[in-house]
């Protein structure tokens, strides 16, 4: 059994991956209002709607055990609640993996199950756990770590078409964010896409809505509540980005390394 931290965007890449590698009990776990910006690839959606779909896999929203079970039954992941995944005491995983994403450890444990898996810095192999994995875009991205850490966080967003910091939508300053836009959506530069507490959220470029915060969410200064893609494709709106592939890609490795050695476990 495969747990994962975290229903965004990466952490759904890599439940997508191990499903259609036929590893299919797999949990996702979450905050009641999740801070992911890219919805339409994630499966974090089903918190609130009971349901969600990543290109053509399916994942039902569960409050306990037998839910869990109810949805690999019927060929779908699993998504709760991190606060009721705490109650189910007797689920321990065989593999965990934190893709978080908030460039600390905010209490993964390297002994939490066989292996634990972490995405980006924060996170040092060997301690905090047993592999991690390189999140910054260039020539690493994807690298599996076994011994250290992975590169600092930058700040600065990966390029895309030649627009950087750009492209990444923040809130102006704390409060509920609000908009009528919808993901896919063609927006230009000077475009007011939302407001958080009266202030609007600007377009610095032309581009598609590629990822938008859900509304109603309430979020501190600074956020990033949406992400601009300069390259103009609403399909890319609901399809798993290179990015998130290359990440996946990684972990499902990192999970065959340890099911394929003979002298690991033999449950896998």
């Amino acid at each position: 059994m495969v747990l994962i931290k975290g229903a965004g965007e990466m952490a759904s890449a890599i439940a997508w991956r191990l499903y259609m590698a036929n590893i299919r009990q797999v949990c996702l776990i979450d905050l009641p209002d999740p801070l992911c910006v890219r919805r339409t690839v994630a499966f974090c959606p089903a918190l609130q709607s009971g349901a969600s779909v990543v290109e053509g896999v399916g994942a039902l929203a569960t409050r306990n055990r037998a839910d869990i079970l109810a949805a690999w039954r019927q060929q779908k992941l699993a998504v709760m609640l991190a606060t009721d995944w705490a109650r189910v005491a007797d689920f321990a995983p065989d593999i965990m993996v934190d893709a978080v994403l908030a460039k600390r450890n905010l209490g993964t444990d390297r002994d939490a199950a066989r292996v634990v898996i972490a995405l980006g810095p924060g996170f040092e192999a060997g301690k905090d756990c047993h592999v991690v994995i390189e999140t910054n875009r260039g020539h690493d991205l994807g690298r599996i770590i076994t011994v250290g850490s992975a590169a600092p966080n930058t700040g600065v967003p990966g390029s895309i078409a030649g627009y950087s910091a750009e492209r990444v939508l923040r809130t102006p300053t704390g409060g509920l964010f609000e908009t009528d836009r919808a993901i896919a959506e063609q927006v230009h530069k000077g475009d007011i896409v939302g407001r958080v507490a009266g202030h609007p959220v600007e377009a610095r470029i032309d581009g598609v809505l590629r990822g938008l915060i859900r509304p109603g969410t309430n979020v501190p200064a600074g956020l990033k509540v949406g992400d601009i893609d300069p390259r103009g494709r609403p399909d890319y709106c609901t399809t798993i980005s290179d990015k998130a592939r290359a990440i996946s890609g990684s972990v499902l490795e990192c999970v065959m390394r340890r099911c394929n050695d003979p002298t690991a476990w033999t449950e896998c």
